[in-house]
Order: structure tokens, then C-alpha cells, then sequence
């Protein structure tokens, strides 16, 4: 693990780090706020997965979120969408919504994908184990947060693993992939034809079977003026699954913001604030 950035922000530290990926067969990078607590000890930590097109790095430059990490002393690890390298198989059409930038949070099996593409395990098991050894962070308290692919890989992160997250939020999250282009087009190629195996990776679905021990605080801000909502984010599937489960789930539709990270900007601090509640 080595630190390839560093730049002081709100009194604590942006950071950047590169390391060996044995899940992902690469080398990897990711970010990590450090709040200024952090040099007093062990700090609890919100990990944030990133959508379609984005690296580690585009919700540390863009969310402006470490103001309100530093207010409540609270990290932020925010890793990268896929695997990467010149060995590490794209989309054959070269189309954004897949391979490089698009791991969908999933542990492929279909060929050439499963050699590289184990991003689940990767965010839930290999990166934590990597940081809470190396950095002042507590993983006894952990939330995660994502926007759209990467809400996606949140909710369904979340719910596969309900002990090991204190809480989770999304912005504009793919609520249903089995019933979009992106998730039909992402799963077929990363688990093969099999749409039973899709389920395990769509989070309306895996509302429907929650146990209601096993709930938890899940918050989810969607904008009525983003041009994915009908077509590909699906929010209304997960409604009706949480109506029927029921699941305890705050969704609010947020009057004419979109896709962007204007939008998430705008309410990163009521998602830091909801999840400081539970850290």
C-alpha cells in the first residue's frame, strides 16, 4: 500500500493510495479522507462506490463532502469502479456502461471477466481488511453510501452484509438491474445467462426476501429531473418492494435536480449527518 497524494482539507487529510489487488489480479488505487480526529485514534468510516465512468476519484474532487467528514470525524474510502490495466478485459463494443469504469459491484464468473472482475469481495472484504490494518479506522463502525451504479453496489453491499454495515444511503441508485439496459447488459456479460444468479446483485429483490431482523437505516435521494430515472434507476420497483416486504426505507424524490454531482453536492451533508447518527 503505498501513498501516491496527499492535501490537507478541513484540517484533515485527502489521501490517495495505490496497492497489489490479489482479488482483482491488478494493481489498484483508492481515496481516503481522513478526518483531523483521525490523529487522535481509530475513526469510524463511510465507504463511497462511484457510478458508471468514474474512478476513486471523482466524488472526493466533486461532492465536497469532507467538510461535513471533518464535522462529525468520520472518513471517507472511496474506492475505484472496476479493475484496471492494459490486461484487464474492456467492453467489446468500447461502450461506457461496461468493463473499465463499470464493475457493477459484482463477482463475475462468466469468461474473461472472472479472472479480474470480483469488485463485490473487493469492497467488502479485501479493501477493509487492507485499511483497517494500515489506517486509523474502525471497523467495528462502518457505513456505505454509492450514486447510481455505485448506489447499486451500496444497496446490494448493504443488504447481502446487514452485520457488517451500521447504516446506507444512495443517490439515484439502479434500483432493479435485471429490469434495466445497463444492469441486463452488465450481468449478462459478467454471470452469464442465468437470471436466478441476477438476483443476488438487485436490490428490489433482495428487499422481497429481508429478514426484518436484519434491517437497516437506508436513506435515498432521487431527482425528479434525472433523464436515467424511467428508463434505467427504476425507483419505483424498489417502492413497491419495500411497501410489500415492508422495509423501513426513507426514498425521497427531490423536485428538478438530476443526475449530477450538482445534485449530489447539494445533499452530501444530510447523508453524512443520517449516517453519523449510526457511527
Amino acid at each position: 500500500m503505498d501513498q501516491i497524494e496527499a492535501h490537507k482539507s478541513f484540517g484533515g487529510q485527502q489521501l490517495r493510495f495505490s496497492h497489489d489487488s490479489d482479488t482483482l489480479n491488478c494493481a489498484m488505487t483508492f481515496s481516503v479522507y481522513l478526518p483531523p480526529q483521525a490523529e487522535q485514534g481509530p475513526v469510524p468510516a463511510l465507504y463511497w462506490l462511484s457510478g458508471l465512468t468514474c474512478t476513486d476519484e471523482n466524488f472526493m474532487t466533486k461532492a465536497g463532502a469532507q467538510q461535513y467528514a471533518a464535522k462529525y470525524g468520520m472518513a471517507i474510502i472511496a474506492p475505484d469502479t472496476s479493475p484496471r490495466g492494459d490486461e484487464i478485459p474492456d467492453d467489446p463494443e468500447g461502450s461506457y456502461d461496461a468493463g473499465l469504469g463499470a464493475g457493477f459491484y459484482v463477482n463475475a464468473t462468466a469468461s474473461p471477466w472472472n479472472k479480474h472482475y470480483h469488485m463485490y469481495d473487493y469492497v467488502v472484504s479485501e479493501l477493509p481488511a487492507l485499511v483497517n490494518q494500515q489506517l486509523p479506522i474502525d471497523g467495528t463502525k462502518i457505513s456505505i453510501s454509492g450514486h447510481s451504479m455505485g448506489g447499486h453496489g451500496a444497496l446490494t453491499i448493504a443488504l447481502r452484509n446487514p452485520r457488517q454495515y451500521k447504516s446506507a444511503s444512495a443517490f439515484a441508485p439502479i434500483c432493479s438491474p435485471i429490469n434495466c439496459p445497463w444492469g441486463n447488459k452488465a450481468l449478462d456479460l459478467y454471470l452469464g445467462d442465468d437470471q436466478q444468479a441476477w438476483k443476488q446483485y438487485d436490490t428490489s429483490e433482495l428487499i422481497k426476501s429481508s429478514s426484518p431482523s436484519h434491517h437497516l437505516p437506508v436513506l435515498i435521494d432521487q431527482g425528479d429531473r434525472d433523464d436515467f430515472l424511467q428508463e434505467q434507476l427504476k425507483t419505483e420497483l424498489l417502492e413497491a418492494a419495500c411497501r410489500s416486504a415492508p422495509y423501513p426505507m426513507t426514498i425521497r424524490m427531490q423536485p428538478g435536480y438530476d443526475h449530477s454531482y450538482y445534485f449530489i453536492a447539494s445533499f452530501i451533508g444530510e447523508h453524512l449527518t443520517f449516517h453519523a447518527q449510526y457511527l
